[in-house]
């Protein structure tokens, strides 16, 4: 950006972010597989985790579904992330985040706008996946009010983790390698946790990890909200979780960006 130009009000970075958003999301008219991935898929999950392991598991379907629906929700979350840093990648290795910071906009508006659009994909995925579960019987034996805070503690994690899959988006060569590394490191993460199971069927060894897993708090706090039990000990976890992200991913993610645009 040309220094003698003047630097962006807040005003006018938050307008920019907006704009930079809705440009993500229009994106996936362009590529509807990402509309797929994040809508179609975890309905395949659901179903099939639901219909094949769910008699097996807690002996009802209908038991398995109210247990398994937050979990599902959960890992969806996880892996919209991976989107992030794909987009991201895209960005620049197609050189756009150049053409962007010739701009007179605020530096940070084109990642801010990115991590935005993220957040609406993972609202997205989340009313969806309650739609449903809904059609297949689940009930909320809680209140909307629960269901409302469910929804922001899962997108305030998610934000959480995007911060990693920004990392990754800047570190990798294409975005091939984004979805390879964050896939790798997101799926045992993600079922090595009680999103599926209940913690107790596992060994004694692995049942501490997966208790303390963020995936296995934010599923708990998740079934507080909408089913009733403890909710302030998982909630306040997953909480702690996503302080402990944003604050070591955060400032090496901006980082490794500077030093990626140079």
């Amino acid at each position: 950006m040309n220094d003698l130009q003047p630097r962006p009000s807040l005003s006018q970075g938050l307008q920019q972010t907006l704009t930079l958003a809705w440009r993500t999301l229009l994106q996936i008219r362009h590529n509807p597989w990402e509309l797929g991935d994040f809508s179609i898929q975890p309905i395949l999950f659901l179903l099939l985790f639901l219909y094949v392991f769910g008699g097996a598991i807690l002996g009802s379907t209908d038991d398995y579904l109210a247990f398994m629906l937050p979990g599902v929700i959960v890992m969806n979350t996880m892996f919209v992330t991976v989107y992030v840093g794909y987009g991201l990648n895209t960005d620049l290795t197609q050189g756009v985040f150049d053409r962007l910071r010739a701009l007179p906009i605020a530096r940070w508006a084109p990642l801010a706008g990115r991590i935005l659009a993220d957040q609406v994909k993972q609202a997205w995925g989340i009313l969806l996946l309650l739609a449903i579960g809904f059609l297949l019987g689940f009930r909320v034996e809680t209140s909307l009010l629960g269901v409302i805070g469910m929804i922001v503690l899962v997108l305030i994690v998610a934000l959480a983790v995007s911060w990693s899959m920004v990392l990754v988006g800047v570190l990798s060569r294409d975005p091939e390698h984004v979805q390879i590394f964050g896939f790798t490191v997101l799926f045992p993460v993600t079922f090595v946790s009680n999103a599926f199971v209940p913690a107790d069927t596992m060994p004694g060894w692995l049942q501490p990890i997966v208790l303390a897993n963020p995936v296995s708090t934010l599923a708990d706090a998740s079934r507080g909200l909408m089913l009733g039990g403890p909710v302030l000990q998982p909630a306040l976890w997953s909480l702690a979780w996503a302080v402990a992200l944003i604050a070591v991913f955060a400032p090496i993610s901006l980082w490794a960006l500077r030093r990626r645009l140079g």
